[in-house]
């Protein structure tokens, strides 16, 4: 465990230079007398590390001291070659700087740990995009990117229905979403998300924007996401539920919060298990699609008008059903 500990310690002064006692406590999860301790540790072990004094001091390593590779485990190994993401690499333009990289990775390596990538390889593969989708990138994808990563404002081409509009668009970040790009790029004053298969003409210029470092990308594209799901589930319907019925609208529902709010809002069960409740969904139609899948294990309460549906198709199952089926004269009575 301090082993880890000193690595990842020596590893965030490689990458930030210099770091005070408070900062690499948080990093590390410690306290700052462990950091403490942990430096006089590696510089008894004859790691260089330096401790400047004063308000603006803190710890760095001298010399451009490196550390090769050589305390990586083989499961940290391998889980570096997984996190290569090449096919998504590849579409950005980066699938030769990730080749590269590999290379670098595995020139440091110690000989033990060499057989890392081939053992991911042959273990792990990931297909990004959704079934029956096109396979090709956007071709404005590599483009979009690099202005990505150095900064750059682009003008944006891009369908919006039957017509094409421009934006100036500092762009922020890209996202891979069931095997469609979108990006991620500040308009004014708010961030605002564009499909990348639907630009048609970038051009990136040679200003450079601010980046606002508080921008969390993750975390704008998970309220970005829920947002447009409850945009989209405005309708409403109550139902019953067998048990069964609600364990398997967990497959069913159209967004994860839907079944969190059905099993949340569902009141006591009655006698056989049965559970009422209100559905958010998209509209009427989809309702009836949705909870056709769960068969008799659901009642459906209101509307009125999706609860006649449900009727007639369960008259019209019911005729299907009435009589068994012409079978062959197997002479068995």
């Amino acid at each position: 465990m301090r082993a880890s500990r000193l690595i990842s310690l020596v590893l965030l002064l490689q990458s930030r230079e210099t770091m005070t006692a408070t900062e690499l406590a948080r990093e590390l999860e410690v306290s700052e007398r462990t950091v403490y301790r942990d430096v006089l540790a590696l510089s008894a072990a004859g790691v260089p590390v330096y401790a400047d004094r004063g308000r603006t001091g803190g710890y760095r390593l001298l010399g451009g001291y490196r550390t090769r590779l050589t305390g990586l485990t083989r499961d940290e190994a391998e889980a570096l070659f997984l996190a290569g993401l090449p096919g998504p690499a590849g579409e950005m333009g980066l699938a030769d700087a990730v080749a590269a990289a590999e290379l670098k990775v595995l020139a440091a390596l110690p000989p033990s740990l060499r057989d890392a990538p081939a053992r991911t390889g042959q273990r792990f593969h990931l297909d990004v995009p959704g079934w029956f989708r096109e396979a090709a990138p956007p071709p404005w994808l590599a483009e979009l990117a690099r202005a990505v990563w150095r900064d750059r404002v682009v003008e944006l081409r891009y369908r919006r229905g039957d017509r094409e509009v421009s934006r100036t668009v500092q762009p922020y970040g890209l996202v891979l979403k069931s095997g469609v790009w979108y990006l991620v790029g500040r308009v004014g004053d708010g961030h605002r998300t564009y499909r990348v298969d639907r630009v048609v003409g970038v051009e990136v210029g040679e200003e450079a924007f601010a980046r606002d470092e508080g921008f969390d990308l993750g975390a704008y594209w998970r309220e970005q996401a829920e947002a447009f799901l409850r945009g989209m589930l405005r309708a409403e319907v109550r139902v019953r539920l067998s048990p069964a019925g609600l364990r398997a609208l967990r497959h069913v529902a159209e967004a994860p919060f839907a079944y969190d709010e059905a099993v949340a809002g569902a009141g006591e069960p009655d006698g056989q298990g049965w559970v009422a409740t209100r559905l958010p969904v998209e509209s009427v139609p989809v309702a009836y699609d949705v909870l056709l899948r769960l068969g008799p294990e659901v009642e459906v309460l209101d509307p009125p008008e999706l609860r006649a549906r449900f009727a007639e198709a369960a008259r019209r199952s019911a005729a299907l059903y009435s009589d068994a089926p012409d079978g062959p004269d197997t002479g068995q009575r």
